[in-house]
């Protein structure tokens, strides 16, 4: 059955164990009809890309608008999974998923924001500080994103490198990507004072503070950011549970933001740091740690049954990690919070239906 046949609704959707409920406007995708009503289904891109938003179906029907096959395979849809930001119901549906809370559900706004600052860290990453509307704030759990509206409508999505007590402006970082619509603009023509519509927050990617567990954060190049956002969350809080960084770049100058890790760690005694280099020349000098980030992981900790894993950045990193750390290393899966850094590039290639 194709999008164009599916009836119009609006249906009602039951999410298990929680017992949560929503319903669906006409034509509207599962995940966007639970963020609109505040409920706090687990996602990433929106896109139907990195597959973040992936749950079971127990009962009812879905059509899907297109979307990655890594994300959501043939056999996965089979067996029942769908993709909440890509499914669209055909019934009432009931869906399984273990992350609905009330906490991460903070209203979406779309609001003007001036730049204040730009700080190029190194020759490819731009912090930029934003300022918000004063009589106007946008309340976000540390680790979730926003989103650029662009002039022609076109969105670019960028997690918050501070924490909400950081604020009340936001700190994003930037990469930049060689023809890409936006950071050409960030790292060419951006100035100061500049006007930028931003739209939030978003994202299911934020500290599970019910939990005792250590923490693995494993960051790859400007997936630091939304881990940045997460530490400073947790020396505020005074949050004591121990969390170690693994920080993955090619080269040495991909850790931007090194020494301010290590003056955390100077502070945090829970905190400790594994930088790990996977092309380094011989200029670098490099003497820690090589190969690739979330390997260094499996390597210390064989057995992660005991952890919760935070994995931001490259989606190959994350989809790796995810996958490896549960078939080898005994990772519960829903002990694995991700959120992958997918551009515009990845949403684009391998769509299936």
């Amino acid at each position: 059955m194709t999008t164009a046949e599916a009836a119009a609704g609006p249906f009602q959707v039951t999410v298990q164990p929680s017992g949560r409920t929503f319903s669906t406007n006409a034509d509207e995708a599962l995940l966007a009809a639970a963020i609109r009503q505040g409920i706090g289904l687990p996602y990433g891109c929106k896109d139907g890309a990195c597959g973040s938003c992936k749950c079971r179906k127990l009962e009812g029907q879905v059509v899907h608008r297109m979307h990655q096959s890594k994300a959501l395979s043939a056999e996965e849809e089979a067996n029942g999974y769908i993709l909440t930001c890509s499914a669209t119901p055909l019934t009432d549906v009931v869906l399984e998923s273990r992350q609905v809370t009330d906490e991460s559900a903070f209203p979406v706004k779309k609001m003007p924001s001036r730049v204040i600052s730009l700080e190029k860290k190194s020759h490819d990453v731009m912090v930029i500080r934003l300022q918000l509307p004063a009589n106007d704030t946008m309340r976000y759990h540390a680790g979730q994103y926003v989103e650029f509206i662009l002039r022609d409508g076109a969105r670019r999505s960028y997690s918050m490198a501070n924490a909400p007590h950081n604020g009340p402006g936001l700190e994003l970082h930037v990469r930049h990507m060689p023809g890409g619509k936006f950071t050409e603009h960030v790292f060419g023509a951006m100035k100061e004072k500049e006007i930028l519509r931003v739209e939030g927050p978003y994202g299911s990617f934020f500290l599970r503070e019910d939990s005792d567990k250590p923490m693995i954060l494993l960051a790859s190049g400007t997936g630091f950011a939304p881990i940045k956002a997460l530490i400073e969350h947790m020396q505020y809080k005074g949050i004591s549970r121990p969390a170690t960084l693994y920080w993955g770049g090619r080269r040495p100058a991909d850790l931007y933001m090194d020494d301010w890790v290590q003056a955390r760690c100077a502070e945090m005694g829970n905190l400790k740091y594994v930088p790990v280099i996977s092309n380094a020349l011989p200029e670098d000098n490099w003497t820690g740690r090589t190969g690739f980030v979330h390997k260094a992981v499996m390597e210390d900790l064989p057995d992660l049954s005991g952890h919760q894993v935070y994995a931001c950045g490259a989606p190959i990193v994350v989809d790796s990690a995810r996958d490896e750390y549960s078939a080898n290393c005994k990772l519960p899966p829903e002990e694995f919070y991700a959120d992958a850094f997918t551009t515009e590039a990845d949403k684009h290639k391998d769509a299936g239906t």
